[in-house]
């Protein structure tokens, strides 16, 4: 990983956790991680371990109560995010941090037109006239594929598409040109030609200072959008390395597992892809050991008594498996 000073964002040792009815649930464990100026970084991992956790504390955006980040620092452009007054935070959304949201439905308003709540979000960081920011808002609704954007800024959110709400969120989070976009699952409700799109307008929007989060659990989007990617498994980065090594060479058996169950052009109709077996294990109890022991093709005995720890392994290559000990030296 580069220096500091190289880092757009610089996560070091990122730890979160949830009160519950049940006790204390660790969503993230001990995460770090840096995306440079210019650089697509996905994050990926299966359902529930801790992907969406870990990029909405970015901009403090976890509900409290019940979670908390119980330590580590998010330093973006030099400064801790986590020192931050609250005042301070809320500029920077927008302005220098963007996010498309999960649930669209539930981000947008759904009281007022969505022209008003474009407009709102540029007035609300920059002195520029309506009618300005509504043309604006209009060219951005045009640029994610939104057909008749006139219309569409005369709608409320609930007359929308789910595709189409998503769209929105997304032209919202770039509308500013940020620094620092977040998409968690941006194009989970669309189909795949507006997909297509939506990935390609996210590229072209990439620039030399502005950095890409991608959350999602779709390897082939990771193979087209990503420089490079971050696998998170039960709570904690398992592996890193560029999309170009993780596609070539997996070391981590889950990872490796999760490239074998995607479908390729030579699967059959009825083939049934390979399926990882087991559970991912509850974040209330996790097991003694590597997290990931029970469900590996791989595990020795050793690997339900020891907790792997991410280490550097050359190449600019970090893994969290006991199998790849000797890779260290």
């Amino acid at each position: 990983m580069s220096s500091a000073t190289e880092l757009l964002l610089d996560v070091r040792d990122l730890s979160v956790v949830f009160d519950t009815d049940d006790g204390v649930l660790t969503a993230v464990d001990g995460v770090s991680f840096g995306i440079r100026p210019g650089e697509v970084v996905g994050l990926v991992g299966e359902s529930g371990c801790g992907k969406s956790v870990t990029s909405m504390c970015i901009p403090r955006l976890i509900p409290s109560p019940p979670g908390r980040i119980a330590g580590g620092e998010i330093h973006f452009q030099g400064h801790n995010l986590l020192d931050l007054p609250i005042a301070e935070m809320r500029r920077l959304r927008g302005t220098e941090i963007g996010v498309v949201f999960q649930e669209p439905m539930t981000a947008l308003s759904p009281l007022h037109r969505v022209g008003r709540q474009l407009v709102e979000a540029i007035q609300l960081h920059e002195a520029v006239p309506r009618r300005e920011a509504w043309e604006r808002s209009m060219e951005w609704l045009g640029k994610v594929g939104i057909p008749d954007p006139a219309q569409r800024m005369m709608d409320y959110p609930f007359e929308l598409s789910g595709g189409m709400r998503q769209r929105v969120m997304i032209a919202m989070a770039l509308i500013l040109n940020p620094k620092l976009v977040i998409a968690d699952e941006p194009t989970t409700a669309l189909d795949v030609t507006i997909q297509a799109q939506i990935l390609e307008l996210m590229l072209e929007m990439r620039s030399e200072e502005t950095g890409l989060l991608l959350i999602t659990h779709d390897m082939g989007v990771i193979w087209e959008m990503c420089d490079r990617v971050l696998v998170m498994y039960a709570s904690r980065l398992v592996e890193e390395a560029t999309a170009k090594s993780i596609f070539r060479r997996p070391l981590h058996p889950y990872t490796e597992a999760l490239l074998q169950s995607m479908p390729s052009l030579s699967t059959g109709a009825a083939e049934r892809l390979p399926a990882i077996p087991g559970q991912v294990p509850s974040l209330l109890s996790l097991p003694e050991g590597c997290n990931f022991a029970a469900r590996c093709p791989y595990a020795m005995d050793r690997c339900h008594r020891e907790d792997p720890k991410l280490c550097d392994i050359g190449e600019g290559r970090r893994c969290a498996c006991l199998l790849r000990e000797p890779l260290h030296a």
